[in-house]
């Protein structure tokens, strides 16, 4: 378990990088086609706030968009016991707690730091968990917030949407003004550099995001059989949720990212394209390392 949570965070530290590089690459063709490096260094100011920004922001979004409603202990005992003691157990500050109503079974952390924290789950994962199982998947959730992974989330979001609106402000600058003779000058090649970079990064910085999202759900199921040294927990509840679905009636693609399993409906022409590693993929490792156990 400790391995692998350790080659998670190796593998997430360099997709994070690799944010930063194509924001850098895609400011410099940029400042290469209109001769004037101050875009660049713009660009990548901009880029980084905005993701600063968003992180302090995003968590009270997330929760808005997804009908979570906080809770106390005297509305659902059962809950707030079992993340109460999961807590204690991990020494993280009780997170605030949220109930979504929705038949499907899902969960997500979100907030910015341990001590701003939140964990929201759906009325039909709470119906449909024995106490083992809904152990689990909190103890999962909890793994995200201990591992800071709702932070890295968080940052992730605001690079994805900073390099979509860069490209788009760049592109309506080429085509419809910000030129002159010096850029009318410019090498065929640095303007074809520059309209495939500028089309592509929004893509790539998508397939990062994508990436991210799979490495943190792997690190955090690690992380929650860990906590409750009972893998096969988690491993029963990813089986459940297989067979009676994690599809969300209200569905937003923009946070989809933070749950515990899809919430959208239906499933990507690749795997590229999934915010999720397959279920069975999770329940082999979780069943690997209970074999090992």
């Amino acid at each position: 378990m400790y391995s692998q949570i350790d080659a998670n965070k190796r593998k997430t530290i360099l997709l994070m990088f690799g944010f930063f590089v194509l924001v850098g690459v895609v400011a410099y063709i940029v400042g290469l086609y209109f001769k004037n490096y101050s875009i660049t260094t713009f660009a990548i100011i901009f880029a980084t706030g905005y993701a600063f920004w968003s992180y302090y922001a995003s968590d009270k979004l997330a929760l808005m968009v997804n009908n979570a409603k906080q809770i106390q202990k005297s509305d659902d005992a059962r809950l707030w016991r079992i993340v109460e003691n999961l807590s204690i157990t991990v020494g993280l500050p009780m997170p605030r707690v949220y109930i979504m109503q929705d038949a499907s079974l899902n969960a997500f952390a979100t907030g910015r730091d341990p001590a701003h924290a939140a964990v929201a789950v759906t009325t039909g994962l709470l119906e449909v968990m024995d106490d083992n199982e809904l152990q689990g998947v909190l103890a999962h959730e909890l793994g995200h917030i201990q591992n800071y992974d709702i932070r890295v989330s968080m940052i992730a979001f605001g690079l994805v949407a900073a390099v979509s609106i860069i490209s788009d402000t760049v592109l309506r600058m080429m085509f419809w003004g910000g030129r002159d003779e010096d850029n009318d000058n410019n090498s065929p090649i640095v303007m074809v550099l520059a309209i495939v970079a500028i089309v592509l990064a929004p893509l790539v910085a998508s397939l990062i995001q994508l990436a991210i999202s799979r490495k943190r759900e792997y690190l955090a199921d690690a992380t929650g059989a860990l906590t409750t040294r009972y893998p096969e927990g988690l491993a029963s509840a990813l089986e459940k949720i297989a067979s009676h679905g994690s599809a969300m009636q209200k569905q937003n693609p923009s946070t989809a990212h933070l749950f515990f399993a899809n919430p959208l409906n239906g499933k990507s022409f690749s795997n590229l394209f999934s915010t999720h590693p397959p279920v069975a993929d999770r329940i082999k490792a979780l069943r690997e390392m209970n074999t090992k156990a």
